[in-house]
């Protein structure tokens, strides 16, 4: 019992308390892939920290004192591990599929997103093959639309989409920066690490760490792609170009150089900031990577 209570604690932090102070952490934005890693850590080690709590507050004193190889060995997980005194009952195993359950909830939205997105995905490509206009100058599929916009459909069969609008309102050099900002995204795939957080959110709907780690995450992701074109293009024109494709919105599937924190990624982009030390760097992947074992501390032999 103790050890659920003081998993329940840790998952509670976690979910509730941490969220916010990384949201608002300085560094973040200096080192945005680093922020990334910490945002996957906390929901790694909240996902953890449920299943292992609903485990040892079902079983209660039973198993308990097996610890996480007691339970890995219950689900037939590890070969040779403790199991505790007996043959687990029917209602043991029914407890036991609580736990398993929380890991699964967010691994089926998982699925479940990615066949939307393939979906969503698949219907732009057909539109872009009906209405869009190939570009080969710019590796970019052009559409006739209203609104400048600029947006990438990663995949298998990556595409980059640049509208009418964006050309007549976008300097060649600042094209050419929003372009390079697109193919980061793509290289990057930066649309696996989108989905996994879309998938997290919605297994948990309600939960701070859920809606922090989505809005968080997509902006540095934007960051990330932000940095890859600031390497070749000067500040002022990729800023210039995130205002004039900032209305444009990138439907279900992509990901554009647009959206809602551009106002955001412009103040960054225009006032720069040096980024942490490497000591400080290192010390903040080390301590994600670390984070999700911290549950597993309460549930050793």
């Amino acid at each position: 019992m103790i050890e659920a209570v003081a998993l329940a604690a840790y998952a509670a932090l976690v979910s509730a308390a941490a969220p916010p102070l990384l949201a608002r952490a300085r560094w973040a934005h200096r080192a945005p892939a680093a922020a990334v890693l910490a945002w996957l850590g906390l929901m790694v080690t909240f996902v953890i920290a449920v299943a292992l709590a609903v485990y040892h507050l079902g079983l209660g004193e039973q198993h308990a004192h097996d610890g996480l190889a007691g339970l890995l060995s219950a689900c037939g997980l590890v070969a040779g591990a403790p199991a505790g005194d007996g043959p687990l009952t029917f209602g043991d195993v029914l407890v036991l599929a609580a736990p398993v359950a929380v890991v699964l909830l967010p691994a089926g939205w998982l699925v479940r997103c990615a066949r939307q997105v393939r979906r969503a995905r698949r219907r732009q490509l057909d539109m872009l093959a009906l209405v869009g206009e190939p570009a080969p100058e710019y590796g970019a599929t052009i559409v006739d639309y209203g609104v400048p916009a600029v947006y990438c459909l990663p995949g298998r069969r990556s595409h980059v989409v640049v509208t009418r609008a964006a050309l007549d309102v976008l300097s060649e050099s600042q094209l050419k920066a929003v372009l390079e900002h697109e193919r980061a995204h793509i290289a990057g795939r930066h649309h696996l690490l989108a989905m996994l957080v879309d998938a997290f959110s919605r297994a948990f709907p309600g939960l701070p760490l859920a809606r922090h780690a989505k809005e968080q995450t997509n902006l540095l992701l934007e960051m990330i792609a932000d940095d890859h074109a600031l390497r070749l293009h000067p500040r002022e024109t990729l800023a210039a170009a995130i205002c004039e494709v900032a209305a444009g919105r990138a439907p279900r599937a992509a990901l554009g150089a647009g959206g809602s924190g551009a106002l955001v990624r412009l103040h960054r982009v225009l006032t720069p900031q040096p980024r942490p030390h490497r000591v400080t760097w290192w010390g903040i992947v080390v301590a994600t990577v670390v984070a999700p074992l911290l549950p597993l501390v309460a549930c050793g032999p």
